[in-house]
């Protein structure tokens, strides 16, 4: 509790500011929409990847040899690669999950990647020793994520704003939470010694690269727009706000808020992403207003979600304090 009373104020802004800025991101990419979907996510990672490029190379020059050679070791090299073409892979499936659905379902769907990681052990529990099985109040939280899923998934069909709920785009959306636990995993692992710059910067400069040639193959007009068209001034504005609030400020600012409060309350605090981005592209945007069955399975998935994030860190946290109980775990700084 000490550690709890002693989080300087400016955190919590963080928190509140970084969670508004991840949940923007929605909004922003569906205003540029006349871009395809796997070029536009290239780019926004193109940008973020310049953003971090001066603050990498900070970080590079205060690392000391051993760390700068750790850094190249091919088992890590590995575990960079791969979480880029996860990161590249979340992007891509995602963004183009927001011309394929309404806004309020993609970030529903994308949002759930705690119930990916719980299916996910309940997977490799029986072939990896390392893997933990999921603890009761896991598989619980994942039944009520399934009964919001399909209760949300009865709007399907309906028009909300300019968009139109449709199951391929809410699969899209689901893919993009599959891919971006991949990002988690590894992030895990590496930020265990890594900084947090020189992970994001080669990981995201991987997923920008990657997408340029799958764009290239499957988008006709990537012609068009070109590899690097951000550059165009009608678009700059929009991928720069992509870069510096929903990149920069969320992203990062979540990894910073790690270091001085609990990861339960960091995680709970994205689980409300659907419900800020919803708002958000309502408010500046004219997303439209959910129908009823989305807004009530919607409620429900996020609470189904919240049960999962609770139920790990509270095992987590009766893991590395046996003899102490409560749901606050060690601060760790995940990716």
């Amino acid at each position: 509790m000490t550690a709890q009373r002693a989080t300087p104020p400016w955190v919590w802004l963080l928190l509140t500011a970084a969670v508004c800025g991840v949940s923007s991101a929605g909004a922003l990419f569906q205003h540029v929409d006349e871009v395809p979907p796997v070029l536009r996510a290239s780019w926004r990672l193109q940008l973020t990847a310049l953003v971090l490029a001066p603050l990498a190379l900070y970080q590079w020059r205060g690392a000391s040899a051993e760390l700068r050679q750790r850094c190249f070791t091919k088992p890590n090299l590995a575990l960079v690669l791969a979480s880029g073409l996860a990161l590249g892979a979340h992007f891509a499936t995602w963004v183009a999950s927001l011309d394929a659905t309404t806004l309020t379902h993609s970030l529903l769907f994308v949002t759930a990647h705690p119930l990916v990681i719980v299916l996910g052990m309940a997977v490799f529990s029986r072939r990896l020793t390392s893997v933990r099985r999921p603890v009761l109040g896991e598989w619980s939280g994942a039944a009520v994520c399934f009964v919001g899923a399909g209760l949300a998934l009865l709007d399907a069909g309906q028009q909300q704003g300019e968009q139109t709920v449709t199951l391929w785009g809410d699969a899209l959306a689901f893919s993009g939470a599959v891919f971006v636990v991949g990002y988690i995993v590894v992030g895990r692992v590496l930020r265990q010694w890594m900084p947090i710059f020189l992970y994001a910067f080669p990981v995201t400069l991987i997923g920008a690269v990657v997408l340029l040639p799958v764009s290239m193959a499957l988008e006709s007009d990537f012609a068009e727009y070109g590899a690097v068209g951000w550059t165009d001034a009608s678009l700059f504005g929009w991928f720069l706000l992509l870069a510096l609030i929903a990149g920069l400020l969320g992203h990062t600012g979540l990894n910073t808020c790690l270091r001085y409060i609990s990861p339960l309350v960091v995680s709970s605090s994205v689980t409300l992403e659907p419900l800020i981005g919803s708002l958000i592209g309502w408010w500046f945007f004219d997303a439209g207003v959910p129908g009823r069955w989305t807004l009530v399975g919607g409620a429900v998935l996020i609470a189904g979600l919240l049960m999962v994030v609770l139920a790990g860190e509270t095992h987590a946290a009766a893991q590395a304090n046996p003899h102490q109980s409560g749901p606050r775990g060690p601060v760790r700084d995940d990716a």
